[in-house]
C-alpha cells in the first residue's frame, strides 16, 4: 500500500489553511462580540442579527451541503439506470430554502427567535420541545457519521491509502481486498 505523497502534502496544506482561517475568524468574532449589543447566544448563532443576505445564503449552504450530499448526488447522477433525474436532493434543498425564506424568516426574525424550536417551546413547553429534538439529534449524529465516512472515502481514494468502508466485507479494508470483493460481487450478479 503506497501513500500518495503529493496528495498527502496537499491535504495537510488544505487543513492548515482551514485551521488558520478558523483561528482568524475566532479572533475577529471576539472583537465583533465586544461591539455587539446582543446576547452571547445571538452573537454565536445568528451573528448578532447583522448578517446580510449573501452571507446568509452562503452560511445556509455551508451548513446543509456537506460531503454526504455532494458524494450522494454525484453517485445518483452517475448511476446509469437512474441518472440526473434521480438526484433529487438539490431540488428539495432549494424548495426548502425558498419556503423557509418566504414564510418563516421574517416572522422568526421579528420575534427574535434563535432556533426553529423556539416557537414550539413558547407554545407547547419544554417537554414537547425535547421530544421534538430527539429525531433532530439522531439525524445530526447520523449526518456527522455520513460526513466522516465520505471524508474517509475521499481521502482514501485520493491518497490511495485504502481508508474507505468495505460494504461487501462489512469492515474497513485495503484497496486490493475491496477490488477483489467488487469482482466477486460482479461475478455473482
Amino acid at each position: 500500500m503506497a501513500v500518495n505523497i503529493p496528495g498527502l502534502i496537499a491535504v495537510a496544506v488544505f487543513y492548515m489553511i482551514i485551521l488558520a482561517t478558523g483561528v482568524w475568524a475566532s479572533r475577529k468574532a471576539k472583537q465583533e462580540e465586544k461591539k455587539n449589543t446582543g446576547t452571547a447566544t445571538e452573537v454565536s448563532l445568528v451573528a448578532g442579527r447583522n448578517m446580510n443576505i449573501i452571507l446568509g445564503i452562503f452560511t445556509m449552504t455551508a451548513t446543509w451541503v456537506g460531503g454526504g450530499y455532494i458524494l450522494g448526488t454525484a453517485a445518483a447522477a452517475y448511476n446509469p439506470t437512474k441518472g440526473l433525474v434521480w438526484a433529487l436532493m438539490p431540488v428539495q434543498y432549494v424548495t426548502n430554502f425558498l419556503v423557509a425564506g418566504i414564510f418563516f424568516a421574517k416572522p422568526m426574525r421579528d420575534k427574535k427567535y434563535i432556533t426553529m424550536m423556539d416557537p414550539f417551546q413558547l407554545k407547547y413547553g419544554d417537554t414537547l420541545t425535547c421530544t421534538l429534538l430527539i429525531p433532530a439529534v439522531i439525524g445530526d449524529v447520523l449526518w456527522i457519521a455520513c460526513i466522516m465516512a465520505s471524508l474517509g472515502t475521499s481521502l482514501g481514494e485520493g491518497l490511495e491509502a485504502g481508508l474507505g468502508y468495505n460494504r461487501q466485507a462489512g469492515c474497513r479494508g485495503n484497496r486490493s481486498e475491496r477490488d477483489n470483493n467488487r469482482g466477486v460481487a460482479a461475478a455473482e450478479e
